[in-house]
């Protein structure tokens, strides 16, 4: 799929949406910079791998359109790792389908109050779905189920170091609900790679497989850890080269909203 400068714009405003996930997330008021022109209507709160509700990102409402953004998590290594990556039965469309378990039961935490979010805003306005790491799985999920359940019939998706979210037949249906899909993917970025397309749980003989949803938008940075390859500040870093005056006139128009690439201070 082709990417004009319309959608690598839209890449580069959304990536940064995302890094605003984590400054929600990090700071105590659950304080975070809205862009210019926006307003929060709603702060979504799901429930944890670990069954902890905590803040999992917003909704933001604009005069011609919604951002539904899902935040990630600080670390890149453990998430993978511990998440036993079994599958369930996928109960939002009608065509069957399985997809992570752990993914599907945050979401599946946050959903009511999304869709409660959702029958409050007009469908008239184009609505855009984002997220980063496992927030983009989560967005994945979400983008899906509001295709097929709402008045919201063409969300627009946008992820960026997505893990594998489902089997097949999940990414075999996912492009009849949501036909204007963009994943974002370092190449060097493990997580992209996660869930294996052959994943066995440990000492048990079942196999559960994975595939990636369509359609891909590669990217190819390399920044000396496994950290730097998966953070939001990376994908943002690397995107806005596609579109340099646009991102800086962006940040310059809303400080503190643009992500700053740092060391990251994540667990590798």
């Amino acid at each position: 799929m082709g990417v004009n400068s319309d959608q690598e714009k839209r890449a580069i405003f959304l990536a940064a949406v995302c890094g605003q996930t984590y400054a929600q997330f990090n700071h105590p008021d659950g304080f975070f910079v809205v862009p210019a022109n926006y307003t929060v209507a709603d702060v979504i709160e799901a429930k944890s791998i670990t069954g902890v509700w905590e803040r999992f990102g917003f909704i933001l409402d604009a005069p011609q359109e919604i951002v539904i953004a899902f935040r990630g998590t600080s670390s890149t290594g453990n998430w993978i790792s511990d998440v036993i990556a079994s599958q369930r039965s996928f109960k939002y469309v009608k065509e069957p389908c399985l997809t992570h378990r752990g993914f599907t039961g945050i979401y599946a935490s946050a959903r009511s109050q999304v869709m409660s979010a959702l029958s409050r805003m007009s469908p008239d306005k184009t609505l855009y779905v984002t997220g980063h790491s496992l927030g983009a799985a989560l967005a994945t999920l979400c983008a899906i189920d509001v295709a097929a359940n709402t008045r919201f019939a063409s969300p627009i998706l946008f992820t960026y170091g997505s893990p594998r979210v489902g089997d097949p037949a999940f990414a075999k249906v996912f492009p009849k609900y949501v036909r204007s899909s963009w994943r974002t993917c370092n190449l060097f970025d493990v997580v992209t790679h996660a869930p294996p397309p052959v994943y066995k749980l440990p000492k048990r003989d079942k196999k559960y497989y994975y595939s990636h949803v369509p359609a891909s938008s590669p990217l190819t940075f390399q920044n000396g850890s496994i950290g730097g390859n998966h953070v939001i500040s990376s994908y943002f870093a690397e995107l806005s080269k596609l579109q340099p005056q646009f991102a800086e006139l962006m940040c310059l128009a809303n400080p503190g909203f643009c992500p700053i690439a740092t060391e990251p201070k994540q667990e590798e």
